[in-house]
């Protein structure tokens, strides 16, 4: 009789892992629980369909439960899991009734985390495709939105309103936004935000959302006044959904995330991937929480196989993000330079502004990038970049460089590719490492 794979949570790592086992063993029984009815959808799409450039939801879907369940996975949807029992090798369903398993995969995700502000409670977080369509079917261009929290999802939420046409406000208790990014680079960020008409205020605490009488949102109170609004996001952040792993005994790291081995292992027969969990910082060298699809996928890959059998290894993250805002690319990875002070290096940087393309070919946009240092050995240990169309994939060899510990004293004479249409005879991350070698005096 074959043996069960159990896996809640049915997006990226979820379904990942639910592939990966697939294709090793094709005699396991794979069972998937999700509680929504979408699988291996792209969260990271949303703010593009609330702001219209994608029409219809299902564009987001990468495969749907139908296709997951013609591979041989039995798929799950509207099914809640509220409790493991690892004694008994058994899941116990929201709606009743219970389920066993021989071994278990959890991708729990990330839950929204709103701020603990009257009427926050009202406010409907828009991190899944079924939130995300009843917002847009909400949405009244004759009415002003709120969006608290500048980082990546509101700042991308805001943007995508500006172009639905309604007066958008952005407010963030911090002095900067995009805290991603040092205050520096964050600098340009702001500028191309409010260039397309996002009203920007920093420094702005939120203290209470307000409704009125029917309880929906007619506006915010923060400790600077009133700001009218029907819409209100509260991208304020998420934090790991642990709730099922904590209550069945298995390890919750310091960061608040499950712990886990380079195998995505937690406990015995039982792995964990994605959102949920943590995983080791290649430069920090101990556990982050670093909420990305891409390693959602990758860590899913990796618990499916091993649950089947296999024996691949994660080998950690250096933090690599990119996302355009406000046509404005933006990307990071490694440390910045406020944390890699925090974390006790001995740290320079160096900004440069170069140009997308050749001085005298048509369409040259500029590029800021940022390169952080370590000033005894000159190992990069970080780099940010703010720029116009094309600029933010340098990131990827940026971030090749933190993730073997290439010096910049290499890293300037590193062979990439030259064209007058895409890079000027210098790419901006040789020009960008040439500086820091000369900052370091070498």
């Amino acid at each position: 009789m074959s043996e069960r794979l159990a896996i809640v949570g049915g997006d990226a790592a979820g379904m990942s892992a639910a592939a990966s086992a697939r294709r090793r063993d094709e005699s396991l029984e794979i069972v998937a629980f999700e509680r929504g009815r979408f699988t291996s959808y792209s969260a990271c799409g949303i703010p593009y369909y609330l702001g219209g450039l994608i029409d219809d939801v299902a564009d987001l879907v990468a495969r749907t439960p139908e296709q997951h369940r013609a591979n041989g996975i039995d798929v799950r949807t509207g099914t809640e899991v509220a409790g493991v029992d690892l004694d008994r090798r058994e899941l116990s369903l929201a709606g009743g009734g219970t389920v066993p398993f021989d071994r278990l995969v959890l991708a729990t995700g990330a839950r929204a985390t709103p701020p603990p502000v009257p009427g926050a409670e009202a406010v409907e977080p828009v991190r899944t495709l079924e939130e995300a369509e009843r917002f847009r079917d909400a949405l009244d261009g004759d009415h002003g939105a709120v969006v608290v929290g500048a980082g990546y999802i509101g700042l991308e939420t805001a943007e995508a309103l500006v172009r639905r046409g309604l007066r958008t406000a952005l407010i963030d208790r911090a002095p900067q936004v995009f805290g991603a990014l040092d205050a520096d680079m964050a600098e340009h960020v702001q500028r191309a935000a409010e260039a397309v008409g996002i009203d920007v205020h920093t420094g702005v605490a939120l203290e209470e959302v307000l409704l009125d009488a029917g309880g929906r949102p007619r506006g915010v109170r923060t400790d600077r006044g009133e700001l009218p609004a029907r819409h209100v996001v509260l991208a304020t952040g998420v934090r790991p959904d642990v709730g099922l792993a904590r209550a069945a005994g298995l390890p919750i790291g310091e960061t608040g995330a499950i712990a886990v081995d380079d195998a995505q292992r937690c406990g015995d027969g039982v792995w964990a991937a994605g959102d949920c969990v943590e995983s080791r910082h290649r430069v920090l060298e101990r556990p982050v929480n670093v909420q990305l699809g891409t390693h959602a996928n990758k860590q899913g890959r990796i618990a499916g196989v091993n649950a089947a059998g296999g024996d691949l290894r994660f080998p950690g993250v250096v933090g690599t993000a990119i996302s355009r805002i406000c046509e404005r690319e933006v990307a990071r990875t490694g440390l910045t330079e406020r944390e890699a002070r925090e974390a006790g290096f001995e740290a320079v940087a160096e900004t440069v502004e170069s140009g997308t393309r050749a001085n005298y070919f048509p369409g040259r946009g500029d590029v800021h990038v940022k390169l952080v240092v370590e000033e005894a050995t000159g190992r990069l240990l970080g780099a940010q970049i703010v720029g116009a169309e094309t600029a933010g994939k340098r990131i990827d060899v940026l971030a090749l460089a933190v993730w073997h510990g290439m010096a910049v004293d290499e890293l300037q004479w590193v062979d990439l590719s030259y064209a007058p249409p895409m890079s000027g005879v210098l790419d901006p991350a040789l020009v960008a490492a040439r500086a820091a070698v000369r900052r370091l005096g070498r």
